[in-house]
């Protein structure tokens, strides 16, 4: 699992058990978790579900089934480390550790703990009760608690979520897991498959069925309200973001890309517009990148769209929406008043591009051999004609030090690479080259998720698009410029 999967786990059984034993603070158990486990890696957490490196004591943990026997090393008052062989509690599960760890400090001696609300008090208690031995061991937590915002998960006065007031219908489903266990960071799009009202998308998910959402838009544009803010919907085949995401049903065709109709999209741009609002956020994110995307922390002023086909084997939210969510971002960021996000598919691209350039040839067969050797080592490449020279390159990007990145895997691989700023007109590394269309054809084919280009079924999306349309001979402005037209 995830790291943010794991902490999601974690805070969830945390925040279920510790009222029982008057643990009003949460963050710093969570953060003891990730620290002692490693994210749920260690050889504890994996051989013995002990997440909170628990050393066995007879009938202290109710929950403990057995010992287990490692190398463990305690810290001394000089700095320096004492090793030895020791016994740890193993547990059945991760529910079982957890509670174990309430039952552990549940004697006398950690019963200052009790009642403690702030994060960085409860940590120097338990270190001072003899927790840990661990010179650092506050602040290392600390500096935990604030990477992961996990304070978000403690106790406060309930935040006032609201619903949007663009909702022109409410159809509220009892479909959802109550109260959600995490703040609001992200946005998660979803394709109905059928050009549905927005009262019929409601109807989809009566008592019983295991789905819901938050918002549906209807094929007429019209916004309804399906599970209230408040509450965690069932949508995304994955509870660790539904908890901190707003789910939106999107009325669409039954087929591939499953496009949707210009009022249910501007509805989209208006809706996420509204939820960023009421939620503090001044930028939506799209980074196009499942692992990026769910190992991100984002700051309090950012939300980060998600999609259901990272969660479940599925192709929502169709490549028809799919490919517009770097422009989804931007466009939202821009009426939020915001920085434009740069990021892989985060936003459009304007300025200069640095490219990524292999090799030049006089002779297109010898680039064309390149290409081949490129490819069998997992690049993406494209021939360009600049000066006479059939030039082999293996992207363009938007900032240097992604150029730069490319560049040092490249030589890392063997090859000889640099970077360039200089365009040039795109040749298939195919016999016979393809028939270039205008800009406007072009984008009109991203508009409907089509591509004519045989190598790739989309034009994609960010930095995709960018380089498959260098790739393929197209200036990346010009055309996004008429792809800006038909929204």
């Amino acid at each position: 699992m995830s790291k943010q999967e794991f902490i999601e786990q974690i805070a969830a059984l945390v925040r279920k058990h510790a009222p029982f034993y008057g643990i009003k603070v949460y963050s710093p158990i969570i953060a003891q978790a990730i620290l002692e486990s490693g994210y749920g890696t260690s050889e504890l957490a994996v051989n013995a579900h002990n997440y909170f490196g628990l050393k066995y004591r007879e009938g202290r943990c109710e929950t403990c089934i057995g010992i287990y026997n490692k190398v463990g090393s305690e810290q001394n008052p000089d700095g320096s480390y004492t090793s030895s062989t020791m016994q740890w509690c193993k547990f059945e599960d991760m529910e079982n550790g957890v509670i174990g760890y309430f039952d552990f400090i549940n004697i006398s001696n950690y019963s200052n703990l009790k009642g403690v609300t702030d994060p960085r008090e409860y940590l120097e208690y338990i270190k001072a009760d003899g927790y840990a031995t661990s010179l650092d061991y506050v602040d290392n937590l600390m500096s935990v608690i604030e990477n992961w915002s996990l304070t978000d998960y403690d106790e406060k006065e309930e935040i006032k979520m609201s619903n949007s007031s663009l909702v022109s219908y409410t159809g509220l489903s009892p479909n959802h897991s109550g109260k959600r266990t995490h703040s609001i960071d992200r946005i998660t799009p979803h394709c109905v498959v059928g050009q549905l009202s927005a009262e019929s998308i409601c109807a989809c998910f009566p008592a019983g069925r295991d789905a819901s959402c938050n918002y549906a838009i209807g094929t007429n544009g019209k916004i309804a309200l399906c599970v209230e803010e408040k509450n965690r919907s069932w949508c995304s085949s994955n509870e660790a973001n539904d908890q901190r995401a707003v789910t939106i049903e999107c009325a669409s065709d039954k087929t591939a890309p499953y496009a949707m109709n210009n009022k249910v999209y501007q509805s989209l741009i208006n809706l996420c517009v509204d939820i960023c609002k009421r939620n503090g956020k001044t930028k939506l994110i799209w980074f196009g990148d499942k692992s990026k995307t769910l190992n991100y922390s984002p700051k309090s002023n950012e939300m980060v769209l998600t999609v259901h086909r990272w969660f479940a084997n599925k192709s929502c939210p169709g490549d028809w929406l799919y490919s517009r969510l770097g422009d989804l971002a931007a466009q939202v960021t821009k009426k939020l008043g915001g920085s434009s996000s740069t990021s892989s598919g985060g936003s459009t691209t304007s300025g200069t591009l640095y490219r990524v350039q292999t090799g030049a040839f006089s002779k297109k067969a010898n680039a064309d051999a390149l290409v081949k050797k490129l490819e069998a080592a997992g690049y993406d490449t494209y021939v360009v004609q600049v000066d006479g020279l059939y030039k082999v390159q293996t992207g363009a990007y938007s900032k240097k030090a992604n150029a730069d990145a490319q560049v040092k895997k490249l030589k890392a691989d063997g090859f000889d690479a640099f970077v360039t700023t200089k365009t040039g007109t795109g040749v298939s590394s195919r016999s016979g080259g393809t028939k270039k269309k205008s800009n406007a054809e072009i984008a009109k084919e991203i508009y409907n998720g089509t591509c004519s280009d045989s190598r790739w079924s989309t034009w994609g999306n960010g930095q995709d698009r960018v380089n498959r349309l260098t790739a393929a001979g197209y200036d990346y402005d010009a055309v996004q410029a008429e792809v800006n037209k038909l929204f």
